[in-house]
């Protein structure tokens, strides 16, 4: 929940010159605030960046004050959605079963949802990281198209608490999510504290495919060198 309009135009003013030298087959997502989505639309024709948004109801439409449709979403010509993510379920309210419903209904509308599953601080201390997130992915990805997904590993216990996931293990749990699938061509991505000064060696690692970056993304030039890691 960053960013008015007036800042997100700011922002993509310091942002987009730094992707001019970007390669092609480099995929950047910003999944932005509800309000800043048209705004932002605007401004990225001609360019790399796809646009993203942070939730997605499972109707179409309907009594669900405060929610948000996939139709609503696609208008705008957003493509990407966030569902899942770690904050909605620590906050909201979310489950595994709507997020299930939440996921189908991104595809149904035409949106690649970005499924995201992680553990926190004390069901890794408790040793149930595998179990939690094999149970996260076999009830979110009832009926869910592979072909049209990516999955973010969120190790909680790593974002903003100065803890660090190791890259070996982001990879590892990354490996084992990707033997979960039926589909081992879904692009997953890591989220948790990934900053310039480690996104060389996160995205070194066989298994990541990609970054879903937090704080780190609100400043342009940060986010720029993330996104052109080497």
């Amino acid at each position: 929940m960053f960013k008015t309009q007036a800042d997100s135009q700011e922002f993509l003013k310091g942002f987009l010159p730094n992707l001019e030298e970007t390669s092609q087959d480099r995929e950047v997502v910003l999944c932005v605030p509800f309000t800043d989505l048209s705004a932002v639309s605007q401004n990225l024709h001609g360019s790399l960046v796809q646009l993203g948004a942070q939730n997605v109801h499972w109707e179409e439409s309907g009594a669900y004050t405060g929610e948000i449709s996939g139709p609503m979403l696609t208008e705008i010509g957003v493509r990407y959605v966030i569902v899942g993510h770690s904050e909605r379920r620590q906050y909201f309210g979310e489950t595994n079963q709507t997020v299930n419903l939440r996921l189908k209904a991104a595809q149904k509308y035409g949106l690649i949802p970005i499924l995201c599953v992680g553990e926190t601080k004390q069901q890794r201390d408790a040793q149930e990281t595998e179990s939690l997130i094999i149970h996260q992915l076999k009830s979110g990805l009832v009926d869910v198209n592979q072909e049209k997904l990516v999955i973010a590993y969120e190790p909680i216990w790593a974002i903003g608490t100065g803890d660090t996931c190791e890259t070996k293990e982001a990879n590892r749990v990354i490996g084992l999510i990707r033997s979960q699938l039926t589909n081992p061509d879904v692009p997953i991505q890591y989220g948790g504290s990934v900053k310039p000064d480690n996104i060389d060696q996160i995205m070194a690692q066989p298994e990541i495919d990609g970054a879903l970056v937090g704080g780190a993304s609100l400043e342009a030039a940060s986010f720029a060198r993330i996104v052109n890691y080497q």
